[in-house]
C-alpha cells in the first residue's frame, strides 16, 4: 500500500493531445510514470493519480504558456502548488537522452532540487483577455501592410493611365479609390490590374475596419486593466497590452522590479574587461516587451523634457546611444513595473504580497 503520509513531487511533459507525469520522492528517486489524455477527465484521472502516491507538495509543469496552460489552471483551482519548468537544454537532452518519461522525470527533478521556482501566469483573467485580443489585431495588421504593398507593387507595372489615377495617395485613400474601380475586359492587362486592385483595396478597407473595432475593444479592457499604466509618458494602447501579457494576471510572480527588468531583457549584462568597466545591452528576455519599452522610450526622448535633459548629460559623460538607451529602458522599466503593481493591488488581487512596492508606486 502507498504511503499516503510520503511528500512526493510531480513532473509534467505536455503535448497537444496527452500529458505524461511522474512522480519522484523528496530525494528525487523515481516512483512511478503515466500517460494521460489532454482532456477534462485526463486532467482528473491525472489528479487522482498523483495523490495516490502521497502528499503531493508541487508539480512542475513544462509548457504552461502552452501545451499546459490548461493543465495549470485546473492543478492551481485543486490547491496543487505549480511551478513552471523549462525543457531541458540540448546538451542535457544529447546526453541524456530524449522520451516523454525521461522529459517528466527530469520536471520533477528541476522543481525536487530547486533549480525551477518560477510560477507560471494564472491565465485567468483582464490580461489573458487582452492577450487573445492582441493575436488577431496582430495578424490584421500584418495582412493590411501586406495589401497595402502589393497594391502599390501592381502599380508600379501598371498601364500609365491607371497609375496617373493613383498617384500619389495615401495608403487610404488608395485602398478607397481602388475598391471603386470598375474592371471590364480580364483579358486585357489594364482590366486584370483594375480587378485585382479593386479586391486589394477592399480587403484593406475591411481589415482597417477588423482593426479599428480591435483596437476600441482593447482601449476598454486596458483602461479597466491598467488605468496607472496608460497614465505614463509615452504609454498606449498596443505597449500597454503587451506590457500586460508580458507580466499577466498575476504580476506578483516577480519577485522585484529587477526582474521584471530581466523578463523585458533590459537587464544590464557585464561586459567588462581589464580595466574597462561597463555593461552592454542584453538581447535575452521578451523581445515584444523589449520593443514596448524601446517604444516609450523613442517617444519620451522626444516629448519629455526631463529625458531630452538626461540624454543630453549622458551623452556629455561619453556614452554611446546604445548605452544611453540601455540605460532609459532599464529606468523605464522600474517605472513600469510600479504602474502595474499598483493596478494589480486596485484590483484586489494578492494585495498582502505586494504591499511592500506601494511607497514607490506614485
Amino acid at each position: 500500500m502507498t504511503d499516503q503520509h510520503l511528500e512526493v513531487i510531480a513532473g509534467v511533459d505536455t503535448h497537444g493531445q496527452t500529458h505524461h507525469a511522474a512522480v519522484v520522492d523528496g530525494l528525487g528517486r523515481h516512483l512511478a510514470d503515466k500517460e494521460f489524455a489532454a482532456t477534462g477527465a485526463g486532467y482528473r484521472q491525472l489528479m487522482t493519480w498523483l495523490g495516490s502516491h502521497g502528499t503531493v507538495a508541487a508539480v512542475g509543469v513544462e509548457g504552461t504558456g502552452a501545451y499546459g496552460a490548461e493543465l495549470a489552471r485546473v492543478l492551481t483551482r485543486s490547491g496543487l502548488r505549480v511551478v513552471e519548468v523549462d525543457r531541458p537544454d540540448r546538451k542535457t537532452r544529447r546526453l541524456r537522452g530524449k522520451s516523454d518519461p525521461i522529459d517528466a522525470y527530469a520536471a520533477a527533478t528541476a522543481v525536487a532540487s530547486g533549480r525551477a521556482t518560477g510560477t507560471p501566469k494564472t491565465r485567468d483573467g483582464i490580461v489573458e483577455a487582452i492577450r487573445a485580443l492582441r493575436v488577431p489585431r496582430r495578424s490584421a495588421i500584418k495582412a493590411r501592410t501586406q495589401a497595402i504593398n502589393q497594391a502599390r507593387q501592381l502599380l508600379v507595372t501598371a498601364p500609365e493611365a491607371l497609375r496617373a489615377q493613383l498617384r500619389g495617395l495615401s495608403a487610404t485613400e488608395l485602398a478607397r479609390t481602388c475598391a471603386r474601380l470598375r474592371p471590364d475586359d480580364l483579358a486585357d492587362p489594364t482590366g486584370a490590374t483594375k480587378a485585382a486592385l479593386r479586391r486589394l483595396g477592399r480587403r484593406i478597407l475591411a481589415l482597417a475596419e477588423e482593426i479599428a473595432e480591435l483596437d476600441a475593444e482593447l482601449k476598454t479592457l486596458t483602461t479597466q486593466a491598467a488605468p496607472a499604466l496608460l497614465a505614463r509618458m509615452g504609454v498606449g494602447t498596443d505597449v500597454a497590452g503587451q506590457l500586460l501579457a508580458t507580466a499577466g494576471d498575476n504580476p506578483d510572480r516577480l519577485r522585484s522590479e529587477a526582474a521584471f527588468a530581466h523578463l523585458c531583457g533590459v537587464s544590464p549584462i557585464p561586459a567588462s574587461s581589464g580595466r574597462r568597466d561597463r555593461h552592454r545591452l542584453n538581447r535575452g528576455g521578451d523581445r515584444a516587451a523589449n520593443h514596448a519599452l524601446h517604444t516609450i522610450a523613442l517617444s519620451r526622448m522626444r516629448w519629455d523634457s526631463r529625458t531630452k535633459a538626461y540624454v543630453q548629460r549622458r551623452t556629455k559623460q561619453g556614452l554611446s546611444k546604445k548605452d544611453i538607451m540601455r540605460c532609459l529602458k532599464r529606468h523605464i522599466a522600474r517605472d513600469i513595473y510600479r504602474a502595474l503593481i499598483h493596478d494589480l493591488q486596485a484590483r484586489g488581487a494578492h494585495p498582502s504580497s505586494l504591499a511592500a512596492d506601494l511607497p514607490q508606486a506614485a
